[in-house]
């Protein structure tokens, strides 16, 4: 039965690349609404809102360089700090706002969802394994280039090549490979230089203003 329903809207020719964009809007939607029954103050919306705009700001100077820049770096350490809901709000406002200034498109949804889910996984890495130091986060910051570079991927795949194929999708990730690499290796570099002070400092900021590490479940 699964494959006949493939089969079926296979045959169907539908604009995957409109389709899969409507469905992360969707789903962006849903994790905004989540965030929005938070009960939480207005020094936690702040922080969060100044570390989505630096995340943001701090694209926009690296622009001519390929798939380098300190967003990603940010977002993670965030998320690791404050707990995987401001981890994904962090990550898809900084892609929101920062586009406003570098070009908005269909790209920009998968966008918030690549460096969202960044903050989102590194929040919940926290809750996991709370012992995580800088080995851990200096593994999670590489090979989260390499996962930001598929999601991407994937949506010029569905955007740009008919008939879908497992084929085309491998050539497109072969594609990438070297400015996934680039993303990769600049995310361990700007962590190397800056993780431990910006983590330091995030630390004694949500201390100061006496910000909890928002959870991902129901207060009760």
């Amino acid at each position: 039965m699964p494959e006949k329903i493939i089969s079926f809207l296979l045959q169907l020719r539908p604009d995957w690349g409109l389709l899969s964009m409507g469905i992360i809007m969707v789903a962006l939607v849903l994790f905004y609404w989540r965030f929005e029954r938070y009960s939480i103050t207005a020094r936690e919306v702040a922080l969060i809102a100044a570390l989505a705009t630096i995340a943001a700001v701090s694209r926009i100077p690296f622009a001519p360089l390929p798939s380098i820049q300190p967003t990603t770096f940010i977002v993670i350490i965030s998320g690791f700090v404050l707990g995987p809901p401001a981890g994904f709000m962090v990550g898809s406002t900084a892609a929101l706002v920062s586009n406003f200034f570098l070009g908005q498109g269909p790209w920009t949804p998968w966008q918030m969802w690549g460096w969202g889910l960044a903050g989102l996984l590194a929040g919940f890495i926290k809750i996991t394994f709370p012992n995580t130091g800088s080995r851990g986060l200096l593994i999670f910051c590489f090979f989260w280039g390499y996962i930001f570079g598929w999601t991407m991927n994937l949506w010029s795949w569905m955007a740009f090549f008919h008939p879908l194929s497992w084929t085309s999708f491998i050539a497109t990730c072969a594609a990438s490979f070297w400015f996934d690499t680039l993303h990769a290796v600049g995310n361990v570099a700007f962590y190397w230089l800056f993780g431990p002070t910006f983590l330091k400092i995030l630390r004694r900021y949500s201390r100061k203003l006496r910000v909890r590490q928002i959870l991902w479940v129901e207060e009760g």
